[in-house]
């Protein structure tokens, strides 16, 4: 049997690892690391940096390993995904029977928490392995925190959306405070930027981290540049922001 356990690990800080997550990581037998070609080199750096300061047992294994790409360019936005999902969970599945054709324990590392905008569960789902998940410290949480701000106003809703659906349905009705995810082309470029707030964090907890925040009109043009110049310099970037509409 392969038990198969999806590790929050934050944004990349090695400080966000959880003690359950420590734990988890000893009592596997293999730990996949994807790899997302050289312009993402550092991704794959950081979570063997991770690896290094938190994982001492020498007999746990570590596959590294090609991820599959998604084609961008397919017009068939949802089914291109499903289709990618299936080529990284054959991916899996691959390395699995090559390092552990008898059964054991697999540990993924996901980006922040598993259960927030991020498809390692649905991944899972195809595979024929016992999934357990280990929750780890969310964006949003890491941004807030970096902000020293409160999710939410008092008694009030807050929506979390991506970029792709703000750009094409706009600003969700009934809803004043709304966090964006998985923006790469700063959606909030088409918004109306009057009585709009937003802080922006890229590289949350970690030691380039960047931050940004104010009138929408004033703080967006920065974010742009700040984000274009951040991403030409990593080859990568991880950000999401809140908006607050007065």
């Amino acid at each position: 049997m392969i038990r198969l356990t999806l590790i929050g690990i934050g944004t990349g800080n090695p400080d966000h690892l959880t003690l359950q997550a420590i734990q988890a990581l000893h009592a596997s037998d293999l730990v996949l690391i994807p790899l997302k070609g050289d312009e993402k080199a550092d991704l794959a750096g950081l979570r063997r940096a991770l690896l290094d300061r938190h994982l001492t047992d020498a007999q746990v294994r570590l596959a590294e390993f090609d991820l599959p790409r998604r084609d961008s360019a397919d017009p068939d936005y949802l089914n291109g995904v499903e289709r990618w999902h299936d080529a990284i969970a054959e991916a899996w599945s691959t390395q699995i029977a090559r390092h552990l054709p008898e059964g054991g324990n697999v540990a993924l590392l996901v980006w922040g928490d598993p259960s927030l905008y991020d498809s390692s569960l649905r991944i899972a789902a195809r595979l024929d392995a016992q999934v357990t998940v280990i929750p780890g410290v969310t964006a949003i949480q890491a941004l807030c925190a970096a902000h020293a701000i409160p999710l939410n106003n008092l008694g009030a809703p807050v929506q979390i959306t991506t970029g792709r659906m703000l750009r094409d349905r706009g600003w969700p009705a009934a809803v004043d405070r709304l966090v964006v995810m998985l923006d790469g082309a700063c959606a909030f470029q088409s918004l109306p930027t009057d009585g709009i707030g937003i802080w922006w964090g890229a590289f949350l907890g970690m030691p380039q981290q960047i931050l940004d925040h104010g009138p929408l009109a004033e703080a967006g043009p920065r974010i742009v540049r700040a984000r274009a110049a951040a991403r030409a310099a990593h080859g990568w970037i991880m950000d999401c922001y809140l908006l607050q509409r007065d």
